[in-house]
């Protein structure tokens, strides 16, 4: 317990510490974000030893913390997690200050959030329930935002915008979600809503809050930020960008996957066909890409469709995915040290030349063994290379689809789903294959160029840099080398958090079945490369060209036309028609024609018995009742009651109206009917008798047994502030899109 608070509050008081130092000395501010993420590796070590050495789990939690109270739990998996998170932080710290020297600039303002991100990453995964999981996640978004527009450029604060407007936009409608889950279940801890799992009710609010989680992690069609973050932001915080930021989004996919869908099948489908869409499109960016680190940057959307793949396989295959599961946590692993390497080794490269475009990088590599090894061990791993570590985690993903594509006879969909992974692992091959040739093989076009880069072979980086790099590698080799006795065992730990089995049995990783499937992608991507990337993406003399249509931008084709300039345009021509009603054919032509047809059918009426007869006894019997009103009980007592009856009605109605909803369209069904209260008039009259009792109008004891405040289905109060705070955030959305669009964002 007392780990898990000194882990929380030491990235805040190294954050205040730092911006102190800032204003005294650089080189104390410096060294203070070194010491201070190294103090929190440190901790984070004795945690997971803890608790892998006693196979327990820690809990702790802080009681009426913002509200709803902060929970923390620190098992194999969040422990684990927590040490990469500050394992990554530390790295990147320590390259970060030599990547700055030369051209820094507000390095206290960015010392100041990366540990403030690291707070807020730390904070997800040892989360113990959605809320405290919520919390933490918009503390690491909103302290990251820093990260992107730190260069301050025009496309580093349009990359920014997008990056907030997108964490801002749809964790919003992760916390709609949140809302309605606690109104159907209580309670938001992950092993209270395993007890709900698959319910009828929590269907919708599943979807909403995996809305947010999938934007972080970068999953389409919510990946906009992502290829545009990275090359803007400083090669550190790309790093941790792309192998941790991301991964918090996926814990918050893991966590709603396996606890409340486990086992549904369309959630799992659906999963599974966004996840093969981002694990495609994400590669075949990287092709096309020109830029070293937005090649890196489509790679981690590529490979976060693998981990969906694999997730998305354990939620269809329920408990027989414990091989599906094994594969998305150790990718999700390997992933994370895949780009710490290589995001790094394009800062080392970076800082020395100022540029990423490949064409003026070609050749710099040559001669430089270290950052040659390094980044090879990195590439060899990201393509699925047997003996490195990224083929141990694509072969347990692989299995698992294979698994899934065997439960049906013959050919299927699935089977399709096969192919495609392969392909897909086939262009991860292209692309960096074309980084490494390019950036160690080639020579620069520019002979002059090629010569300063050749001056550098004799010290491109520090000893730091180059021991960070060697510490970076090590444990890359070491997952390929021995997967049975280093990967297996970590993803068997982590099994309980995922609600699976720990696998029966070691992996074959280096049976002829596995070799073939990696062979096959590695056949794919070497045809690819030679026929398609040296024939029609690079050409003599001007070197690799962009290729990929300059208009086929989803953000600028889709959500900036629609959120910065449609919805404030409709918005806008609502409030004029309603302005400019006194001058509009309404007023002018329907109204006095609807007068006028009133009239000319009253003129008819003189003939008639009702004006006659029936309107004057009406009127002299009106008039002696109002004669008689000020001596009577109905004057002075029955009509002020009404009153104030009907001004209540007409004050509950929204939440009437809310209520009524929610029985017949939100309400557990099943649960009613098992009662024998499932028709839709017993809902109904179960939602106008506590209407009735709020006010006032009706005793509490003749309430159904469904009381306003059960917390199973809720009431029309937590109704009418869940939806109210869901037409609340769609109001946010529209107006921090018409700022930015005021802005000329």
């Amino acid at each position: 317990m007392t780990v898990m608070l000194c882990m929380l509050l030491l990235p805040i008081a190294g954050a205040a510490a730092v911006l102190l130092l800032d204003r005294i000395r650089a080189q104390f501010r410096d060294t203070a974000l070194r010491l201070f993420t190294l103090l929190e590796t440190a901790m984070a070590i004795s945690l997971f030893t803890v608790i892998w050495n006693s196979g327990n789990e820690i809990a702790w939690s802080l009681p009426g913390m913002c509200g709803l109270g902060l929970s923390f739990r620190a098992d194999a998996f969040r422990a684990l997690y927590a040490l990469l998170a500050c394992f990554m932080w530390a790295m990147a710290s320590q390259l970060s200050l030599e990547y700055f020297a030369g051209h820094a600039h507000h390095l206290g303002r960015y010392a100041f959030f990366t540990l403030l991100t690291e707070c807020g990453a730390v904070g997800v995964f040892l989360s113990d329930d959605l809320y405290t999981a919520f919390v933490f996640f918009e503390i690491m978004s909103i302290a990251s935002y820093p990260w992107v527009a730190h260069e301050e450029t025009k496309g580093a604060l349009r990359a920014a915008s997008t990056y907030l407007g997108v964490s801002v936009a749809c964790g919003m409608v992760t916390l709609m979600g949140m809302f309605l889950c606690w109104k159907e279940t209580g309670d938001l801890s992950f092993s209270a809503l395993r007890a709900h799992a698959n319910e009828p009710g929590l269907v919708l609010p599943a979807c909403l809050m995996l809305v947010g989680y999938c934007a972080k992690a970068g999953m389409v069609p919510l990946h906009i930020w992502l290829p545009k973050a990275h090359p803007v932001a400083p090669a550190p915080a790309s790093a941790l960008l792309s192998g941790m930021l991301t991964k918090t989004g996926l814990f918050g996919v893991v966590a709603i996957s396996m606890n409340l869908m486990e086992g549904h099948a369309l959630f799992g489908q659906v999963l599974l066909g966004f996840g093969l869409t981002t694990m495609t499109l994400g590669a075949v960016l990287g092709v096309f890409s020109v830029n070293l680190k937005r090649t890196l940057a489509c790679s981690s959307l590529s490979q976060i469709g693998y981990i969906t793949v694999g997730l998305a396989c354990a939620v269809l295959l329920g408990h027989h995915g414990a091989l599906a599961t094994a594969g998305a946590v150790g990718h999700m692993v390997n992933h994370s040290l895949l780009k710490l390497c290589l995001f790094l080794c394009a800062g080392a490269i970076y800082m020395k030349t100022h540029t990423l475009d490949l064409n003026e990088l070609t050749g710099y590599g040559r001669g430089k063994p270290l950052l040659h090894a390094v980044f090879l061990i990195g590439a060899l791993g990201l393509a699925g290379v047997p003996l490195f570590n990224g083929y141990t985690s694509k072969t347990m993903i692989h299995e698992g689809l294979v698994e899934l594509a065997a439960e049906i006879n013959g050919f299927s969909v699935y089977r399709a789903c096969e192919w495609l992974f392969l392909f897909a692992a086939g262009l991860t091959t292209a692309y960096m294959l074309k980084l490494y040739i390019c950036l160690f093989w080639q020579k620069n076009r520019n002979a002059k160029r090629q010569r300063q880069y050749e001056k550098l072979n004799a010290r491109p980086m520090t000893v730091r840099s180059a021991v960070t790099l060697v510490l970076i590698a090590v444990p890359l080799l070491i997952i390929g080398l021995m997967p049975n006795r280093v990967l297996l065992p970590l993803t068997d730990r982590c099994a309980p958090f995922f609600n699976r089995p720990a696998m029966a049995h070691e992996v074959a990783f280096f049976s002829w079945t596995n070799l073939m499937g990696g062979g096959i992608s590695l056949l794919i991507g070497t045809a690819v490369y030679l026929l398609f990337v040296r024939k029609a993406l690079y050409k003599n003399p001007q070197g690799y060209v962009d290729r990929w249509p300059k208009w086929l931008d989803l953000e600028t084709l889709f959500y900036r036309p629609v959120f910065c300039r449609f919805l404030p345009w409709l918005g806008c021509g609502i409030a004029s028609f309603f302005d400019h009603l006194p001058d509009s054919r309404l007023v002018r032509v329907w109204i006095p024609g609807a007068v006028t047809g009133l009239f000319r059918f009253l003129d008819r009426l003189p003939d008639s018995k009702l004006v006659r007869v029936w309107i004057p006894r009406a009127a002299q019997g009106g008039g002696s009742a109002l004669d008689r009103l000020p001596e009577s009980k109905l004057f002075s007592k029955v009509l002020p009651a009404i009153c104030v009856a009907v001004a209540r009605l007409f004050d509950e109605l929204v939440d009437h109206a809310i209520l009524l909803g929610r029985e017949l369209f939100l309400t557990n069904r099943q649960e009613l009917k098992r009662t024998g209260q499932g028709s839709i008039f017993h809902r109904m009259a179960a939602a106008l008798a506590e209407g009735l009792h709020r006010m006032g109008m009706l005793p509490k004891k003749w309430l159904p047994t469904r009381e306003a405040g059960d917390p199973q289905y809720g009431n029309s109060f937590t109704n009418a502030i869940s939806f109210g705070l869901l037409l609340a955030a769609m109001g946010l959305v529209a107006v921090i899109a018409y700022v930015f669009a005021r802005m000329g964002v």
